[in-house]
């Protein structure tokens, strides 16, 4: 399983009246598939996966794996709080046909997430699924940060093959890499530290940037892989601005927006998450209008 390259985690389109919105995400997914991408990741915090219900995400992942290319890789976001239920989730995204499964953290009882805890929950999922699975560290959300002596403990286990690291700490990525075995793949979900964690040994991302700059992301990886520092650098200042208007200024609601002005179906986001206001839209058009600019490409 080589989990190299960009993968954009596809937001989840809603109708006006709140519902899932399939035939707009079969569109996206069309209009991905042109790209450079190496695949998607479905139901992850960018698909606002815990305001879906787990009806509703099983047909998200029907519709994608029918509307994706053939040679894209499929990532199914299985993470529940108890080890049982994401182990059924998991296996029913393997019976889809997911590639792999993303795992995020278990965070309710937060204080009870010690690495042991964790440890146990991930090489029981990892027992019983019937596909690969990704550690999925996000703290931005779950406030529980994964760091090298966990993965140390679970990446030995044959089916856990890597994880995706969101916390945007270039050392703990660095950490991680170390710990664990050389096939262990390292991916990074935070934009504004993509370049570095390549530099430092990642071997590729899970960006929701990439959503709205699918071939910028794919630049920056390409150029990283031929060893061209400079470039990556010179790119990687591109991703500066969106990485904060769709992380902590505007988050979801302000990358949806973003979508609609370039082509792509954003829609609104999810109650309780709240549409933008003007001046935000301002800002994000003002971003757009300069990375366009300079990526002419992108339009």
């Amino acid at each position: 399983m080589k989990l190299h390259g960009i993968f954009s985690p596809l937001t989840t389109p809603f109708a006006s009246d709140g519902a899932v919105a399939l035939p707009k995400l079969r569109e996206n997914i069309a209009r991905y598939n042109k790209t450079g991408l190496a695949g998607y990741a479905i139901n992850g915090s960018t698909s606002e996966s815990v305001l879906l219900k787990w009806e509703e995400v099983y047909r998200i992942w029907e519709t994608a794996r029918d509307a994706a290319a053939p040679d894209r890789i499929l990532i199914a976001g299985t993470g529940a709080e108890s080890t049982i239920e994401t182990i059924e989730h998991t296996n029913r995204a393997a019976s889809l046909g997911y590639a792999a499964a993303l795992v995020r953290t278990p965070s309710f009882y937060k204080p009870a997430m010690t690495e042991s805890a964790l440890a146990e929950h991930y090489l029981r999922v990892a027992d019983a699924a019937r596909i690969p699975i990704l550690v999925y560290s996000v703290p931005v959300f779950t406030h529980v940060t994964v760091e090298a002596p966990l993965i140390a403990r679970v990446s030995k286990h044959p089916n856990i093959v890597g994880m995706k690291d969101s916390s945007g700490n270039v050392q703990g990525v660095v950490e991680i890499i170390a710990a664990a075995p050389k096939e262990f793949q390292t991916l990074v979900g935070s934009a504004s530290t993509l370049y570095e964690s390549l530099e430092k040994g990642a071997v590729g991302a899970i960006l929701a940037v990439a959503c709205a700059f699918p071939e910028l992301c794919v630049e920056i990886y390409e150029a990283s892989r031929a060893s061209k520092p400079a470039k990556v650098h010179s790119l990687a200042q591109k991703l500066i601005a969106p990485a904060k208007l769709f992380g902590p200024q505007h988050g979801i609601a302000g990358l949806k927006y973003a979508l609609d002005r370039i082509g792509y179906y954003g829609g609104a986001p999810r109650s309780p998450l709240l549409p933008i206001n003007e001046s935000a839209r301002n800002e994000i058009d003002a971003m757009l209008a300069s990375v366009m600019e300079a990526r002419p490409s992108f339009n």
